[in-house]
C-alpha cells in the first residue's frame, strides 16, 4: 500500500524520538520516564547518569549505524538497478572484519581495533575499485563480480584469524563480526560521517531516478553516467565501512530499510535517500533495545536480531517479485 512521501516522511521523523525514548528507558532495570528526562537534562544521579552516560550513546550509535547502513543500500540498489543489492556485497565488510580481528589477536585497544577496521576496509574499496576498473572499463555488473570475489578470500582471512584466536577472545571477536553495538566508540564521528554522506548524495537524486530507466536513456538525457557511477560506489562503500568500523558486520538493514520504503511508494530519490535514513535508524535502534532487553542481563548481539527480521523479509520479498508477472 502506497503513502504520500511526504506524509511517510513526516511518519518516520516522528518515529525517531520515540524510538530513542523507549531506548533510554529500556534494558536489563528499566527506568521510568523521569529518569529519562534528568538524564537528558544533565542530572548526576545514578539513573540520570546511567541514561546519559551509557545508553545515549549507544542509542545515537544505533540510530547513525542503521542510517549509515540504509542510506548505503539505497545508493547499492539504485548503482546495480537491483532493489535486492545489499552494501556488503562490495566486501566492505570483510576488510573490515580482518583488521578488527587482526587487532583483536594481537592485543590492541579498543582505539587500535577501529583504526585496524577502517584500514581494512579502506583496502577492500581499493581493491574493489582496482578490479572493477580493468582494462579502463568500469561497469556494475564487472563491480558486482569483483565485491563477490573479493568478500570470499575476506571471508577465508577471517576464518583463518579465528582459528589463531585464544579461547577468551574468541566471544569478542564473533560478538564483532555478528555486530554489536555493546562495545563502540563515541557516536559523534557516526552521526557526522551520516549527516555528511545524506548531503553528498541527496543532490545525486535527481540523476539516480533517471539511472533507473537504463544506462542509455540516462546518457541521452545528458547524465555522465560512468562518473555517476563511481560516485555512488566510493560513497556507498565510504557509508558502509564507518558504519561496519562503530558497530561490526549487520545484515539486512541496508537491503530491506530501502526496498520497503519503494513497496510504499517512494520512488523519487528525493523523498527515499532521507527516508531511508530515517528508516534504517528507527529499524537498528529498535533492534538493539530488544536485543538489550530480551535475554536481560544477557545481551544479544543485535546483528542476530536483525538477521532474524532481515531473513524472512527477505524471503518474502524474493518470492514476491519471483510472482509479479
Amino acid at each position: 500500500m502506497s503513502m504520500a512521501p511526504r506524509t511517510l516522511l513526516l511518519l518516520l521523523l516522528a518515529l525517531v524520538p520515540g524510538a530513542l525514548i523507549l531506548a533510554l528507558g529500556s534494558g536489563s532495570q528499566d527506568l521510568p520516564w523521569s529518569a529519562v528526562w534528568r538524564g537528558l537534562a544533565g542530572d548526576t544521579g545514578l539513573d540520570a547518569r546511567i541514561v546519559a552516560e551509557l545508553r545515549l550513546p549507544r542509542a545515537l550509535l544505533a540510530l547513525a549505524t542503521g542510517g549509515l547502513l540504509a542510506l548505503a543500500g539505497a545508493l547499492m540498489q539504485a548503482l546495480l538497478r537491483n532493489p535486492l543489492a545489499d552494501p556488503y556485497v562490495l566486501g566492505v565488510s570483510g576488510g573490515a572484519a580482518t583488521g578488527a580481528l587482526l587487532a583483536l589477536l594481537l592485543g590492541g585497544s579498543a582505539l587500535a581495533q577501529h583504526g585496524a577496521a577502517l584500514a581494512g576496509a579502506v583496502a577492500a574499496i581499493l581493491g574493489v575499485l582496482a578490479l572493477a576498473h580493468g582494462s579502463g572499463r568500469f561497469s556494475p555488473a564487472r563491480l558486482l563480480l569483483s565485491g563477490i570475489i573479493l568478500a570470499a578470500g575476506w571471508n577465508a582471512v577471517v576464518a583463518f584469524v579465528l582459528t589463531l584466536g585464544e579461547p577468551g577472545e574468541l566471544r569478542g571477536m564473533l560478538f564483532w563480526l555478528m555486530g554489536d553495538l555493546g562495545f563502540g566508540p563515541a557516536p559523534e564521528p557516526a552521526l557526522a560521517a551520516l549527516v555528511l554522506g545524506l548531503a553528498l548524495a541527496w543532490p545525486l537524486a535527481r540523476p539516480l531516478n533517471v539511472l533507473l530507466q537504463g544506462e542509455t536513456l540516462a546518457g541521452a538525457l545528458g547524465v555522465e553516467v560512468v562518473p555517476l557511477q563511481r560516485r555512488l560506489f566510493l560513497l556507498a562503500a565510504l557509508l558502509t565501512a564507518v558504519a561496519v568500523t562503530h558497530a561490526g558486520s549487520i545484515g539486512f538493514v541496508g537491503l530491506v530499510v530501502p526496498h520497503l520504503l519503494r513497496l510504499a511508494g517512494l520512488r523519487d530519490h528525493r523523498w527515499l535517500l532521507p527516508a531511508a535514513v530515517l528508516g534504517g535508524g528507527v529499524l537498528l535502534l529498535l533492534a538493539d533495545t530488544a536485543a538489550r532487553t530480551v535475554l536481560a542481563p544477557r545481551q544479544l548481539p543485535v546483528g542476530v536480531l536483525t538477521a532474524a527480521l532481515g531473513v524472512p523479509v527477505f524471503l518474502y520479498l524474493l518470492n514476491r517479485r519471483e510472482q509479479r508477472p
